[in-house]
């Protein structure tokens, strides 16, 4: 459905944005490697996610390589619990065979989800400590992506 500026419905559409968590320290640099996941936990301990290093400049990447990422391990389809393939740099569901591309931001490129992955927004300091900062899709059992 399109809206038409003017229309009633334009009115009260708004355009999508990143929701802001607080800050949480996810880990450092240094104890990442390439391609090998961080279970993490954000923005509380009933969201699992993944952090990784991937080794290439990809989509939302963090850090000088701009190659650090991290998602919701949460299918947005079903909630189930994501597996990581290094070979491929996907995230699988078990489930219902959903898969998520970790080096183009989650996108998903198969099965029955219906939306992307949510990815964390990443801020690195100058100690290489790592911080998710907001989420940029819906983690899967929330009504909102507020806390």
């Amino acid at each position: 459905r399109r809206l038409h500026r003017g229309s009633p419905t334009a009115a009260v559409a708004k355009p999508l944005r990143r929701v802001t968590y607080p800050s949480n320290r996810l880990a450092n640099v240094a104890q990442l490697k390439v391609n090998e996941p961080l279970a993490v936990s954000y923005p509380d301990a009933d969201s699992p996610g993944v952090l990784l290093k991937l080794g290439t400049r990809v989509v939302g990447g963090a850090g000088p390589d701009g190659d650090i990422v991290a998602f919701s391990t949460l299918c947005p389809h079903k909630g189930y619990p994501l597996a990581y393939s290094a070979s491929d740099k996907t995230l699988a569901c078990p489930g219902h065979y959903s898969l998520f591309d970790c080096e183009k931001g989650g996108l998903q490129i198969m099965g029955q989800a219906t939306q992307n992955l949510p990815q964390f927004a990443l801020r690195i300091d100058a100690k290489g400590d790592v911080y998710a900062e907001g989420v940029d899709e819906l983690i899967y059992g929330r009504l909102s992506n507020v806390l």
